[in-house]
């Protein structure tokens, strides 16, 4: 089966299928949230159904850390949406 791993400077630490750059959390929303089925997100992602299964174990079996990195890109994006309706102003 497909180990999850964290690497600091791949994804931002976010835990992830081992030797890919698929989150955890992007596959559990392609097949949940997405409603694609887990063979359709193994096919467009280029991975094994046991690594999209892995996946979704993982995020099951984590729940207060994929809250927690949900909570953490929510802020994010908040932040980039902010700063995309003010830009600065111009320099004179």
């Amino acid at each position: 089966m497909a180990e999850i791993v964290r690497t600091d400077d791949v994804l931002g630490g976010d835990p992830r299928i081992e030797g890919t750059r698929v989150g955890v959390l992007h596959v559990y929303e392609l097949v949940v949230e997405g409603e694609h089925s887990p063979v359709d997100v193994a096919d467009q992602l280029d991975l094994s159904l046991g690594e999209v299964y892995s996946a979704l174990a993982y995020y099951h079996e984590h729940p207060d850390e994929m809250r927690e990195i949900r909570r953490s890109q929510e802020e994010v994006e908040a932040s980039l949406a902010a700063a995309s309706l003010s830009p600065p102003e111009p320099a004179k």
